[in-house]
This record gives C-alpha cells, sequence and structure tokens, in this order.
C-alpha cells in the first residue's frame, strides 16, 4: 500500500498519518512513513520525540551539471539504502525519514530537500508500504511530493476553509491523471458531517473520524494518541481507514 495525506493546514492530517502508519505496521506489514510537510506533526502522532532532523549532510553531494550546481544522494546511496541508513525506527517498528526544517544560517536544506526527493524516487519495492504526510494546501500534492501515491486521503474538517482546500484537490484531481483520491471527514460532531463533506466536494467519502478530546489531550501532552489512548475514537476510527483501503486496494 502506498497512501499519502494531504489537506488544508490544520485539518489534522498528521496525526491520521502517523497513526495511520502505526496501525498498518501493526498487522504485520512492513511501513515506511515520510513526512514532507514543513511543520512537524507526523512523529508527534508516531510515538517518536520530535527532532527536525532529516537527511544528515554526508547523505547528499552536490555536483555540477552545464555550469549549474545540483545536488543527489552520494555515490552508492540509494533511495532504499538511505532510509535502512538515516529512518528512526518508531513503535510497531514503523520506519521515519522527515525532510526536516530548513536549517544553518542561511535557513537553508536545499541539498537536503532534493536528497529526499530522490529517495521518494527510489522506495522500498515490494513488501513494504509507504504512509506519507504532505505539506498542507493544494500545491502541486499529487506529481511532486506525493508522486509515489496510488492512493490519496483528503483530510476534511466540516468548516468552509477545510471544504474549499478539498474541493480545489478534487479538481486537481479530476483534471490530472492522479491515482485514487477519497476523502476522510475528520473531528466529526453531527453524524451528516460524513455525507454533507462527501456532497460538497464530490470525493468518495473513505470513514469519518470523531472529534475526540483525547487526541486534543494527547497533542498537549506530546504523546501518540495510540499510546495516550488506545481504544479511543481516534485510534478506533483509523483502524477502520485502514481496513477500508486494504479492502479497496489490496487483491482478495
Amino acid at each position: 500500500m502506498r497512501v499519502a495525506f494531504v489537506g488544508k493546514g490544520g485539518a489534522g492530517k498528521s496525526s491520521l498519518a502517523g497513526t495511520f502508519a502505526r496501525v498498518l505496521a501493526s498487522t504485520g506489514q512492513r511501513v515506511v512513513a515520510l513526512d514532507s510537510d514543513p511543520m512537524p506533526g507526523m512523529a508527534f502522532s508516531l510515538g517518536i520525540p520530535q527532532t527536525d532532523a532529516g537527511l544528515p549532510d554526508e547523505a547528499v553531494e552536490e555536483y555540477d551539471e552545464d555550469g549549474r550546481r545540483r545536488y543527489r544522494l552520494r555515490e552508492g546511496l540509494t533511495g532504499t539504502g538511505a532510509i535502512e541508513r538515516y529512518a528512526v525506527r518508531g513503535p510497531d517498528g514503523v520506519h521515519f525519514l522527515q525532510l526536516g526544517k530548513a536549517r544553518g544560517p542561511r535557513w537553508n536544506n536545499t541539498a537536503q530537500h532534493y536528497g529526499f526527493q530522490r529517495i521518494l524516487d527510489d522506495l522500498p519495492g515490494p513488501g513494504w508500504s509507504v504512509v506519507g504526510d504532505l505539506p498542507g494546501g493544494t500545491r502541486q500534492p499529487f506529481f511532486t511530493w506525493g508522486r509515489y501515491a496510488r492512493a490519496f486521503l483528503v483530510v476534511v474538517e466540516p468548516t468552509p476553509a477545510s471544504l474549499l482546500t478539498a474541493r480545489r484537490l478534487a479538481k486537481l484531481a479530476a483534471t490530472e491523471s492522479a491515482p485514487r483520491v477519497v476523502a476522510v471527514a475528520n473531528k466529526v460532531c453531527d453524524p451528516q458531517d460524513g455525507g454533507r463533506i462527501a456532497a460538497r466536494t464530490g470525493l468518495t467519502l473513505l470513514g469519518s473520524v470523531p472529534f475526540d478530546p483525547a487526541l486534543r489531550e494527547s497533542d498537549r501532552l506530546g504523546r501518540a494518541v495510540l499510546d495516550h489512548d488506545p481504544d479511543g475514537p481516534t485510534a478506533t476510527a483509523v483502524r477502520s481507514l485502514v481496513t477500508a483501503l486494504r479492502r479497496e486496494m489490496e487483491p482478495t
């Protein structure tokens, strides 16, 4: 399974992406979780102590192409090799790799940016699942940061701003030759919210996640909701999402 979470910033995609990755890994899948969102979040939802470290400088080398400075993974280092060497092992055996935040006197992570992009083009093959947390918004999600995904889960709150972002993503999906794109209703308080989100975005609804005070509390504590409330509404709903998507994507 190769899936990426996208949506408006603040809609809760990082929390759901990390929880989804752990639930999938707990079923026996080998999972790599990729965080290309410049805002921190996925590490917390995985239960990994938060760092902003991405690829180390040693993983990327500079080269010249027609007089222009370019970057690539150092000679002999593949994307799969980079994951094996640099990914953090999290709970349930998840391999976690993040782009890393801009750093240094010029606040620059250009080299790491290009190295991470090369990893996206050389991810582990059969036997691995990939779960990604994409940058918030609608800027080229399907063929840049999420180009590895075979399914996109658009996380939508029942609010006008989140619905607008989801509608724009739905239009991009309709005009590009994008893979499967579905909606996940998040922070749902009204049983009718899921149906409204599907109707207003035009996306098939994969499932709904209820508003969960325990998620807010786990965020405050910096803990994964799976550790804070493993049988609560969020964890239960994400398990249902994993089951539903596996039913759709995996051969019987």
